[in-house]
């Protein structure tokens, strides 16, 4: 049984290397099929993981308050009020509205006030722009930071504005490469701040980065919020140059300082995802109270638009999925047409073997076996096309891809599938024709 096999696998396998040319015609389309295969499962494999990737930054549940400049409504025409009446003012988004929201609000799970200050880093008379962000100990957990190496803040460094900080990654190779930075002072600004922590490494997209409006967290320093309000900016004190801030005399003087708000983010964590859309509805009505009426926020819901941009790009691969799939099928269909034309030529062939012994069994399996070295062969060389073009384009178009062991198993096998349910035919017909026509056969 096995040499009957053996013998006729050497026979298929005379055929289709005494027709070369046409044989790799006849794998194209399979070659192309696994290879779209493949590579449309990379790079939707790599949206994916972009996708959660962006999920894990903004964290889970999440609702995001950030300050806008203060929208002013009227009807009288530009600037003018009636005599007497006064113009509604807004205190700005402040920790007492974090306070407010942590204590009225059911279903709030915690509370996150950020202060983002654009300054630079001295160091060994090395000097670097970066980050210092103003945060509780609660910021670490909503936005799923985890500490390398030291500890975070404790009670005394977040009540009385310790001058200490926790480092990004970056931070500590650009600084601290040949030394451990715990323990040590790093200049911040005009203040000199103490390491007590070393935040792990985030791997994060530059797609991640533009979409999500999310910085370099690596290249970070933070630092607790009363010690950013106190030994670097308030601006939510009452000074000479806050009042002109808001007197309408002198709008000159206003766009000098133009953010009047005490926090530049407020990070609400929602116990359950189903109560996303209430909270930030009574959100968005408790600081309009407590603004003076006026819209001088922007409340957005992160996992949401996460979500819809998820659906969007399995959509998308789904799509691309039914092409390379259409891909596969062509290619079968045209291995069939090859190997009826093939049976057509050969029919004399058949005949003689069948006219020396060989049985239909043996021929059927002749002209199976061809097509699945075809599929086979095509399969291999499409496994090695889609890897390469998925490698390519995430190289080239900067575009995240994943290769996995489970993707390329399903496109060979679904290559070697096709060979054999569209190489069947041919090799029945083959082994139905009669030898005494076939030999006969002009």
């Amino acid at each position: 049984m096995y040499q009957r096999i053996l013998a006729n696998f050497s026979i298929a396998l005379e055929a289709v290397l005494a027709n070369k040319l046409r044989s790799l015609l006849t794998g194209l389309g399979i070659i192309f099929g696994v290879a779209a295969v493949i590579s449309m499962m990379a790079i939707g494999s790599g949206a994916q993981e972009e996708i959660l990737e962006q999920i894990r930054l903004v964290g889970v549940n999440n609702i995001v308050i950030t300050p806008i400049v203060e929208q002013e409504e009227s009807e009288l025409g530009e600037g003018e009020s009636e005599e007497g009446e006064e113009k509604n003012l807004s205190s700005g988004l402040t920790i007492l509205d974090t306070r407010s929201i942590e204590k009225t609000i059911p279903g709030v799970k915690s509370v996150s006030p950020e202060i983002i200050i654009d300054t630079y880093i001295i160091k060994n008379a090395r000097r670097r722009s970066a980050k210092l962000v103003g945060v509780e100990n609660k910021y670490f957990d909503l936005s799923g930071f985890r500490l390398d190496q030291g500890k975070y803040f404790n009670k005394d460094h977040l009540e009385y504005g310790k001058p200490v900080c926790v480092i990004g990654k970056s931070i500590k190779s650009k600084f601290f490469s040949k030394e451990d930075p715990i323990g040590k002072k790093i200049k911040v600004g005009s203040h000199w701040l103490k390491v007590i922590g070393v935040l792990e490494e985030r791997h994060i997209s530059k797609k991640s980065i533009s979409n999500l409006g999310i910085r370099d967290y690596n290249m970070d320093v933070y630092a607790p919020l009363q010690t950013v309000l106190i030994r670097y900016e308030n601006r939510a004190l009452v000074t000479e140059a806050r009042i002109k801030l808001y007197n309408r005399s002198n709008p000159e003087e206003r766009e000098k300082f133009p953010n009047y708000h005490q926090l530049d983010r407020l990070v609400v964590q929602v116990a359950e995802t189903n109560r996303l859309n209430g909270v930030a509805q009574v959100i968005s009505k408790l600081l309009k109270r407590r603004h003076n009426g006026i819209v001088d926020y922007e409340i957005t819901i992160p996992e949401l638009l996460l979500k819809q941009q998820q659906r969007t790009k399995s959509i998308f691969n789904f799509v691309l999925g039914a092409i390379a799939g259409i891909s596969l099928l062509v290619g079968g269909i045209g291995i069939m047409n090859i190997m009826l034309a093939s049976v057509l030529e050969r029919i004399k062939e058949i005949g003689l073997r069948m006219s020396i012994g060989a049985k239909k069994a043996d021929i059927a399996y002749q002209f199976l076996l061809e097509a699945v070295m075809i599929s086979v062969t095509g399969g291999l060389a499409g496994v090695i096309l889609g890897s390469a073009i998925a490698i390519g384009v995430s190289e080239v178009a900067d575009i995240p891809t994943i290769l996995s062991f489970g993707s390329i198993i399903l496109s060979f096998g679904v290559a070697v599938s096709v060979g054999v349910v569209f190489g069947y035919t041919p090799a029945k017909r083959a082994a139905n024709q009669d030898p005494i026509t076939s030999l006969r056969y002009e």
